[in-house]
């Protein structure tokens, strides 16, 4: 089964709320840092083996449809040529919001410490810790480079094949980009800080 969707956005952009919706879509199951954390053994060797240059896609997203948050979007380009059919959503927010969100979890000192010295942390070091220079904590820097990583993805790939959707924009937007009928009900929104 090839991916359909790809999540480019990055953590703490509602990349849990999307795996909802997703698997609510009908395009699930949808791989997310969960899904790693869950079968840690099997999933955190094959995404170290991806930090290394060696991806195995077929057998990391065996039986997904659709693909939200770390690690998976720190790929988004290579799994886009390789899922050439699959389309892509970006989920964003505000840079600064994003900075604050991403200081107090995934990014925090209790984080770090918790994970430094174990293959998981090897992992986030390898699919997002890396990308920052060693300045995570410096609010203009992080917001910048937020900011300037969203528009790569805006303007590597065709309009046609990209949706930049924040998730209070509803099921609307999202559904009409992906073809499919607009389900009854809110929208999904867990996960908040």
């Amino acid at each position: 089964m090839a991916l359909k969707v790809i999540g480019a956005g990055l953590g703490r952009t509602a990349t849990f709320s999307m795996k909802f919706a997703m698997e609510h879509l009908g395009l699930g199951p949808c791989y997310h840092m969960a899904e790693v954390l869950a079968r840690a053994r099997r999933n955190i060797p094959l995404w170290l083996d991806v930090i290394a240059g060696k991806p195995d896609w077929e057998t990391i997203f065996e039986g997904y449809q659709s693909t939200m948050d770390y690690p998976a979007c720190s790929y988004w380009r290579e799994l886009a040529e390789y899922y050439p059919d699959a389309k892509v959503v970006l989920t964003t927010r505000d840079p600064d919001s994003w900075f604050e969100s991403v200081t107090e979890t995934i990014f925090s000192e209790r984080m770090n410490a918790q994970t430094h010295d174990s293959p998981f942390g090897a992992l986030l070091q390898g699919v997002a810790l890396n990308a920052f220079q060693g300045k995570k904590d410096d609010r203009a820097f992080m917001t910048d480079w937020f900011r300037r990583r969203n528009q790569e993805v805006i303007d590597t790939l065709p309009p046609e094949r990209l949706l930049v959707f924040q998730p209070k924009q509803g099921w609307a937007p999202l559904c009409e980009f992906l073809g499919v009928p607009v389900p009854e009900g809110p929208f999904p929104r867990v996960n908040s800080r």
